[in-house]
């Protein structure tokens, strides 16, 4: 069994190795394929107009099955050269993400970006993120839940053009609850300054909004439980097209 690995905090954020070597108890082959620096927000985005390097990369903490390579690019260039290269695994996981990535965040992250890339490609995919406070991040109860959430996909399949999308509290989980995404967003804030030759630039903040939605991905996590949400590509809104027909008797 192969597994395939990669994430947008880089090669070399301890997510990704916790991961890894969670799911190298259960897999005869791990292979991490990962961009060389931060991708984070950079969603589905591919390089198109350079050429990309793939490099096998030395980490240090993993176990011994696990092969790692590092890209100069995307997280979704990092899951189609490792197909190309490694060959097709049977199953994607992604992360373990610094910080959550709950309600609309799944626009944006990379790390959702890298599962979506392998469901694209027919291969049953995962991501999974993990909130931040003020102490050092715990991985031990992320990994025991990463490997049972992939032994259940490995094992049962997920329904096509679906992946998973798994956020960990930041504390030891209460439990796992199933739910559907919420609609967190953020307050987004544009800070404009001068540097040092007087030209304007500018840098794109915010803070988080939450959601009262006792039933979806946000209030869940916020409430100690890890969040197992399944998404789907198709992004056809099915009622407002049967509301559309109307325009084909005008």
């Amino acid at each position: 069994m192969k597994i395939l690995v990669s994430n947008d905090d880089g090669i070399y954020s301890p997510g990704i190795k916790a991961l890894a070597n969670a799911m190298a108890q259960i897999a005869d082959e791990v292979i991490i394929v990962a961009p060389d620096v931060e991708q984070s927000a950079t969603s589905s985005a591919l390089t198109l107009r350079r050429p990309l390097r793939y490099k096998a990369t030395k980490l240090s903490n993993i176990a011994a099955n696990i092969k790692a390579f590092r890209v100069d690019g995307t997280p979704a260039d990092c899951v189609i050269l490792g197909v190309h290269n490694e060959g097709r695994p049977d199953l994607i996981v992604a992360g373990i993400n610094l910080g959550p990535n709950l309600g609309y965040d799944v626009i944006y992250s990379g790390t959702v970006a890298a599962a979506t890339e392998g469901t694209t490609m027919g291969i049953a995919s995962i991501a999974f993120s993990i909130g931040l406070d003020d102490d050092d991040i715990n991985f031990e109860f992320a990994k025991e839940y990463a490997k049972k959430t992939a032994l259940h996909v490995l094992e049962h399949g997920l329904a096509s053009r679906t992946l998973l999308n798994v956020n960990f509290p930041a504390k030891k989980p209460l439990g796992l609850k199933l739910c559907r995404q919420s609609t967190h967003q953020w307050d987004d804030n544009v800070v404009q300054r001068k540097d040092p030759e007087g030209k304007d630039y500018y840098w794109i903040s915010g803070k988080p909004i939450g959601t009262d939605e006792k039933d979806a991905d946000y209030h869940i996590v916020k409430s100690g439980y890890v969040s197992v949400s399944p998404l789907h590509l198709d992004m056809t809104e099915y009622k407002t097209l049967k509301k559309l027909e109307i325009l084909m008797n005008e």
